[in-house]
């Protein structure tokens, strides 16, 4: 029998505020390397204590909601979410439940394939525990308990780990576009969950036993975790073995998922609005100032990219992956086009936006690869890097010496790409008559290779190329070398 997939995703990102989401103390967002550092009577949940809500954290969520097209309520609350968990200090956790901030979004993930948000709510982080080998005792670190979480859940609109993971991704990029999260899976600042379930083709979508598989943290991990679920449920159903609904967590060993308890319902949580907290109202104005904030998001910077630049689809997807790498290459634009406007030299502006994709593209990241950095770190402003698009467009250097002269500027020494074309001595020639007179002594060196050429051999004519640039050391322009020895061989 043939099983469909049904999988819902819920995602937690923490966010980068200054303080935590209801008290002062700093938001460290659990990076500190000694415990218990940033914690105070209001986030250990000490008796008497009462809770301060983060505007900008509040905030931060709903620009979230405006960049995935939700609706955002004007009244909203906060909800006490009871459980018992070591690291949680309260014994509850003030998260939302029937009026989050943000409702009814979508979001994109490739060209036909949109997946629609059910809402977005915010919540506070719980603190850690940590079981040393061998011990017989938990540790618990509350640094991260009460940092600002916000959690998407998304319509169980996604069938494959593979759109799972595209999911994930373009949230992340999103998130660090609006400058709200590093979302940083690996250092547990996005944490993702699914929910899955199989149901028989042509039944209910939605007939199948949910199990949720929580905490995973890589795009890696919630794309074989799912691909997992999928193969054990399928053999469970054909083997006749009913499915429970339940927990589970990933072995990243494994690769495989194991069952960790049984699923909670909302009602084991006992939700009811918190007593410390009054209710939010909020205004179309405040709404519409929030979504003037917004910043130009990854999908509209690369269609303009495309538009105005030139530069491919694939181009513009990987110019536009990272925030930073897109304004870095926006303003190298930018003075590509005054040179343009200047008519510092006859390349059309399209030609130069493509190149500097190019050399952005590979050169660069093949240098960021090598060293550990990123665009962050360049030491190349964009003057410069537009001047070393230039300088190779026009011909002025061959491409074995751009990559020479951006190596030498990437790592700092000389920032001015002329400086490093004249101090390498690196120029190409491109003069016919001095081009020239080095053919006519190159020819009558190789008299046999002229003659092989002229036998229809053109073998031989790649070879007096070669030997034309053995003799200049690499220097000659191989485009007036060709058109010069066509013409002598005639």
């Amino acid at each position: 029998m043939k099983y469909l997939p049904v999988i819902g995703m819920e995602v937690h990102a923490e966010l980068k505020t200054e303080s935590k989401m209801f008290c002062a103390c700093k938001n460290g967002r659990g990076l500190e390397k000694e415990p218990n550092i940033h914690i105070c009577p209001v986030c250990t949940g000490q008796p008497g204590t009462l809770p301060t809500p983060n505007r900008k954290a509040i905030e931060s969520v709903q620009r979230t909601g405006l960049a995935l097209g939700c609706e955002l309520r004007l009244h909203s609350k906060f909800d006490r979410k009871n459980y018992f968990y070591p690291d949680l200090p309260k014994g509850y956790q003030i998260s939302q439940y029937d009026e989050p901030f943000c409702e009814k979004g979508k979001l994109e993930i490739r060209p036909g394939k949109t997946v629609d948000i059910t809402r977005i709510h915010m919540e506070e982080d719980t603190g850690k525990s940590a079981h040393p080998a061998g011990a017989d005792y938990t540790l618990v670190d509350l640094n991260r308990a009460g940092v600002p979480l916000m959690e998407l859940v998304t319509e169980p609109d996604i069938d494959s780990g593979e759109d799972a993971r595209l999911f994930c991704q373009k949230l992340q990029q999103i998130l660090r576009y609006l400058d709200i999260s590093d979302a940083d899976m690996e250092k547990g600042q996005m944490r993702c969950e699914v929910n899955i379930s199989l149901h028989p083709e042509g039944t209910e979508r939605l007939s199948g036993t949910k199990v949720e598989v929580k905490n995973l943290n890589s795009f890696k991990s919630v794309a074989g975790a799912i691909e997992y679920e999928i193969r054990r449920q399928t053999e469970a159903l054909d083997s006749g073995e009913k499915l429970v609904q339940e927990t589970r967590g990933w072995d990243e060993g494994r690769q495989a998922t194991v069952s960790q308890r049984k699923k909670e319902s909302a009602h084991d949580y006992r939700y009811f609005p918190e007593p410390d907290i009054p209710p939010f109202e909020f205004t179309e104005n405040s709404v519409e100032e929030l979504r003037r904030s917004l910043p130009e998001l990854p999908d509209a910077k690369a269609k303009r990219f495309r538009e105005s630049f030139g530069v491919s689809e694939s181009d513009a997807a990987l110019l536009t992956a990272e925030r930073e790498f897109a304004a870095y290459y926006e303003a190298v634009v930018s003075e590509l086009e005054e040179k343009d406007d200047a008519h510092e030299a006859d390349i059309p502006f399209e030609k130069a936006c493509k190149l500097a994709a190019n050399y952005m593209i590979t050169e660069l990241r093949r240098h960021f690869s090598k060293t550990g950095e990123d665009i962050r770190h360049i030491r190349i402003t964009p003057e410069n890097f537009a001047e070393f698009i230039m300088i190779t467009a026009t011909g002025k250097i061959n491409s074995s010496a751009a990559q020479t002269v951006l190596e030498e500027m990437y790592k700092g020494g000389d920032n001015d790409p002329s400086h490093v074309v004249e101090r390498l001595n690196l120029a190409q020639v491109s003069d016919e008559g001095e081009l020239g007179a080095i053919i006519d002594t190159v020819l009558a060196a190789n008299a046999q290779s002229v003659a092989d050429f002229k036998e229809g051999k053109q073998k031989a004519f790649q070879f007096l190329i070669g030997a034309v640039m053995k003799e200049t050391k690499g220097k000659a322009n191989p485009n007036v070398v060709t058109g010069l020895l066509k013409k002598k061989l005639d």
